[in-house]
């Protein structure tokens, strides 16, 4: 009976900790940008949203090296090479649209901190 009851709360435990976020964000964005105030907590939010903006231009970079393997090297992949570009293709535009959007959100963090001064 005891072992029922153990090994039912470990599939509990189990169950609730395989639902965790595995990664989530190292700060609340939401609260950081509610109490900014000066000018050095919008540079500090600049420089996350830039930072952001690096990575998901880096993500593009890489995807687009894939679609050049993809076009280069199609016969590796057989029939699923115009399924792999299109797809690296639409990753591509994802990962551009969103450094974009950063880049302009870390813009106006920075014309935020020089109306702070």
């Amino acid at each position: 009976m005891k072992a029922r009851i153990f090994f039912a709360i470990l599939a509990v435990l189990g169950l609730l900790a395989s639902c965790a976020h595995i990664d989530p964000h190292p700060m609340d964005m939401t609260s950081a940008i509610q109490s900014a105030k000066t000018e050095a907590d919008h540079n500090a939010l600049a420089r996350h949203y830039q930072t952001a903006a690096r990575a998901m231009q880096a993500k593009a970079r890489e995807q687009k090296r894939a679609v050049a393997e993809y076009q280069k090297h199609g016969y590796y992949y057989g029939r699923q090479t115009e399924d792999l570009k299109e797809h690296a293709q639409a990753l591509v535009r994802v990962y551009e649209e969103a450094a974009e959007a950063n880049m302009s959100i870390a813009e106006s963090h920075r014309q935020m901190a020089e109306q702070a001064r």
